[in-house]
């Protein structure tokens, strides 16, 4: 095992001038002088209540089912993590970008892990493109596009011509192509590639899977009556994922979705679901990868549909914004850890392999 870095010693220093206990209270295992090494981390953004024995969130189903039967104080994240003796780590990193960044920061720099060779596995519910998917199901990402960075206008004053009051930074009005967006003022936080290889692996590996199927959620899509992959009973893809803290809904905010994520992340980037976290929890990832600890081929985001981005025919905006969730997502959130769960158990059961060798690389 690698020596910690002065860097990750100094990270030690300031979790304990932060008021943390020294790692070795919060874990007795952690009294080795080397980290723990990682093999996948899970990524999950918000948990209902405890994370066993009640209605899930995110987090409660990965505790549960693999299980994840060690218990680890992360006073600078919103939850505690939760870790098993295969190598693989979950944290809740809490709602919206802000949270997210914050949280990956945190462990990234955390100096009880080793996370140099870990898998990413962001795996969370989503709203969902009616056009693309239906609820239930899981898509695996290509391209992560931030939705938040940009310049918006009240659409009671939207110039005639404009399809939407969204604009790019350093922009004059709404992009028409690419090269509209690099305008002047930009930042580097907007447009994240995913390993493509990694994303396929992962999709053709999981594509089986078992995900299920109600009829309150047969019920709920057969009102999309324009929207054919909408009515589909749920399935395993591929497809892009736009994050926006702001929980935006609505068809002609569906159209912008479409649009600014072909404009960020090229032409065969496809918008399929909405999240509110994960271009900060890329963020945070790529910083750390700068200086080796994380190995951003290694990131994978799953995504599964709970709801859709608009309305069906006959509803408003408005209405769909807060109508709750057929089973109250429940049948999103199994979908995640199942889907997701399958390649996590690929990963630990096959490290030997994986460690140095990254699936898809070879075009499998």
């Amino acid at each position: 095992m690698r020596r910690l870095p002065t860097s990750r010693l100094l990270g030690a220093l300031l979790w304990l001038l932060a008021g943390a206990a020294p790692p070795a209270a919060a874990d007795p295992a952690a009294t080795d002088a080397s980290p723990m090494p990682v093999k996948v981390v899970v990524v999950t953004m918000f948990e209902r209540g405890e994370p066993t024995g009640d209605a899930p969130g995110e987090l409660q189903l990965w505790v549960e089912r693999l299980p994840l039967d060690r218990r680890l104080d992360f006073p600078l994240g919103e939850q505690p993590l939760f870790a098993n003796d295969d190598g693989v780590l979950a944290v809740c990193v809490g709602g919206g970008i802000a949270n997210a960044t914050a949280s990956i920061m945190a462990l990234g720099l955390d100096p009880r892990f080793d996370l140099s060779r870990a898998y990413w596995l962001v795996a969370g519910i989503a709203g969902g493109d009616p056009a693309d998917a239906s609820l239930g199901t899981a898509v695996w990402a290509r391209h992560v596009v931030d939705g938040d960075l940009l310049y918006e206008i009240d659409g009671r004053e939207i110039p005639d011509d404009w399809p939407y009051g969204i604009v790019p930074l350093g922009g004059k009005a709404p992009a028409q192509t690419p090269e509209d967006i690099y305008t002047g003022w930009t930042v580097d936080t907007i447009h994240f590639a995913l390993n493509a290889d990694l994303a396929r692996w992962a999709y053709h590996y999981s594509r089986a899977s078992a995900t299920a199927d109600t009829e309150a959620m047969t019920a709920f899509r057969a009102a999309y009556t324009d929207h054919p992959e909408a009515r589909r009973a749920p399935f395993v893809t591929l497809g892009d994922t736009l994050s926006a803290s702001t929980y935006w809904h609505g068809e002609l905010m569906n159209r912008w979705a479409n649009d600014w994520v072909r404009l960020y992340a090229g032409e065969e980037a496809e918008f399929v679901t909405s999240n509110m976290e994960d271009s900060g929890t890329l963020t945070a990832l790529h910083r750390l990868g700068r200086t080796g600890w994380v190995d951003t081929d290694r990131i994978m985001v799953l995504r599964t549909v709970s709801n859709y981005t608009m309305p069906p025919p006959g509803r408003s905006a408005a209405w769909s914004t807060t109508a709750p969730y057929p089973d109250n997502g429940y049948p999103a959130l199994d979908a995640a850890q199942r889907v997701g769960g399958k390649v996590v158990r690929h990963l630990v059961r096959h490290w030997d392999e994986v460690r140095d060798a990254i699936p898809g690389a070879d075009g499998g």
